[in-house]
């Protein structure tokens, strides 16, 4: 198991500045070459309380925006134009990259693609519906309009 600071909101992981303890191959194969992570060491305490400290000044300051985001999301459908075979498939699927996009190209403000969880694959055209954790206790419900490009 390696100790380790997370960088970066890690999904079903922790927060920026957590310290947690995952395997060896999840640690050195992915949280740290993503830059989502560094080792924990001895001075790691203060990295710890730096992190967490900026990233409590900005906290205050985003839970108000990010609720008017929340309200904006939640009331809006994003239309997502996608290349389509017969009968309405997908060629792949709907990405979070896609996603974030869309909700740009909608005029909604700025997503970022690490915060966006789809439930299912998204591989025909209709509605779904994607999470966004836009807060640490704070998730909105985006819904998809998933349409074929003509």
């Amino acid at each position: 198991m390696s100790k380790l600071i997370l960088t970066h909101e890690v999904s079903g992981l922790g927060s920026a500045g957590d310290v947690v303890e995952v395997k060896n191959g999840y640690a050195r194969n992915y949280l740290i070459p993503q830059g989502f992570a560094v080792a924990f060491t001895r001075g790691g305490a203060k990295q710890v309380e730096q992190i967490k400290s900026a990233r409590s000044a900005r906290e205050l300051a985003t839970l108000e925006e990010a609720q008017s985001l929340k309200a904006k999301l939640e009331s809006t459908k994003v239309k997502l134009t996608v290349k389509t075979g017969s009968e309405g498939r997908l060629f792949g699927s709907v990405k979070t990259a896609d996603i974030a996009a869309a909700v740009a190209a909608a005029g909604l403000g700025d997503v970022d693609k690490r915060t966006i969880e789809i439930p299912s694959a998204i591989k025909v055209t209709g509605d779904h519906e994607a999470t966004v954790r836009l807060h640490d206790e704070l998730s909105a419900t985006i819904t998809l309009q998933v349409v074929s490009a003509k």
